[in-house]
């Protein structure tokens, strides 16, 4: 099916990946993407810097990214910001608003980015007419669900390495998962904020960049990122669980 001009990256969020539903996999059908594209919003290119929505304000809309990338995060005790996430092409922002009809957190741009934004209201009333797509926000929210949960394990985690591994592998799957390269790409983030999310120290993060790359697991320069051995680093992310596992049952 050929999308509207503009809403490629938006519909396929909405549509469930390869083979996760086999031959009852259903998509909104062209008619319906038609309805769909009438009530997506684009604004002009965003540029780093620049806020989608910020803490406390009311909630009203969904973002898709189409194109750069997005970060969430929220006041720290401290006075700074704690980061929740990096938002990649395809992904959707503030699903967590939801419940409360109020935004727990900020969503700022990394880098010039274009954003597909979708009033939530348009939404609900065209997702009670179309189940396809009200199937597929369920699967959305199960989503964010189960990332929330991955993040909480991979903190609960007392390797630096698993955590940079861990963080560096799910950045490769979900470009993948786009058709973008998932061993060629550049880290729109800095190293603070990286390490901010992992819960380590900017020194740490740099070492273990430095580290990988010495042990040929990846090469970096500035925030262009190949790797060149997934399964590595795969391997220290298996290893490293392995031994968390041990280490209970004893």
């Amino acid at each position: 099916m050929v999308l509207p001009p503009g809403l490629t990256g938006f519909s396929e969020t909405f549509e469930a990946p390869d083979g996760e539903l086999g031959k009852e996999r259903k998509r909104v059908d062209e008619e319906d993407v038609e309805r769909l594209d009438s009530i997506v919003k684009r604004s002009r290119p965003l540029h780093r810097g620049d806020h989608l929505f910020r803490n406390g304000e009311r909630f009203r809309s969904l973002y898709v990214v189409k194109t750069g990338s997005v970060k969430t995060y929220a006041p720290s005790e401290e006075g700074g910001e704690q980061v929740l996430g990096f938002h990649l092409p395809g992904e959707i922002i503030g699903l967590d608003a939801i419940e409360k009809e109020q935004h727990a957190c900020s969503a700022k741009v990394l880098e010039t980015s274009a954003i597909c934004e979708v009033p939530f209201s348009r939404f609900e009333e065209l997702s009670g007419s179309i189940p396809s797509l009200q199937h597929q926000m369920y699967r959305l929210l199960s989503k964010e669900i189960g990332h929330d949960t991955e993040m909480l394990l991979l903190l609960g985690k007392k390797s630096a390495e698993e955590r940079l591994a861990a963080f560096l592998l799910s950045m490769s799957k979900r470009l993948r998962n786009r058709g973008l390269c998932p061993t060629d790409f550049f880290l729109s983030m800095s190293r603070h904020e990286i390490g901010n999310y992992l819960g380590l120290a900017v020194e740490t993060v740099s070492r273990l960049f430095t580290r990988f790359q010495d042990e040929g697991l990846l090469k970096v320069d500035r925030k262009h990122v190949e790797l060149l051995d997934l399964d590595a680093l795969e391997a220290i992310v298996a290893r490293d669980a392995s031994d968390n596992h041990r280490q209970h049952l004893t």
